[in-house]
């Protein structure tokens, strides 16, 4: 039996009261329980402008969150993006933590790694684990450059 508009209100905003969803997500949850997916984005669109539900304030707190358990700028995106939010709010809500990514990477290779790269394999297998962390090139390069810069200053 489809969903009805004002039970499937009810349902949002149940899902809402538990954890913010971003816009898409909640359609789809709605459209997932049986209610069309037209009137499943009116709903959330009416929700959203009663400020129930905000994909700004959803990218806000997913990008905190994923900073703070050790998740990089590109995987926090690509997480955003396929959850729906735009592109803009995405950039506004990491511009409005910005957070410094070197301390962050520097903290989770020390915390996972003790000494330098014994070998190219080993580095590469560091490089692959800072990446799929959703690191830059570049912040990899930079923290694991420090890591070997480190291992080879003399000890006094």
């Amino acid at each position: 039996m489809p969903l009805a508009p004002e039970a499937a209100r009810e349902r949002a905003l149940r899902a809402l009261s538990r954890r913010e969803h971003s816009a898409r997500e909640l359609t789809t949850k709605l459209a997932h329980d049986g209610l069309d997916r037209t009137v499943a984005s009116e709903v959330v669109g009416e929700l959203g402008e009663s400020g129930w539900q905000s994909d700004e304030r959803y990218a806000g707190l997913l990008s905190r969150s994923r900073i703070a358990q050790g998740y990089g700028p590109l995987r926090i995106r690509a997480e955003l993006s396929a959850r729906g939010v735009a592109d803009a709010l995405i950039v506004a809500a990491l511009e409005e933590v910005d957070p410094d990514w070197l301390e962050i990477i520097g903290r989770i290779y020390q915390r996972r790694y003790r000494a330098a790269p014994v070998d190219a394999k080993d580095s590469a297998g560091r490089y692959r684990f800072l990446a799929s962390r959703g690191f830059t090139s570049a912040q990899i390069r930079s923290v694991m450059r420090d890591a070997i810069d480190a291992e080879d200053e003399p000890e006094e």
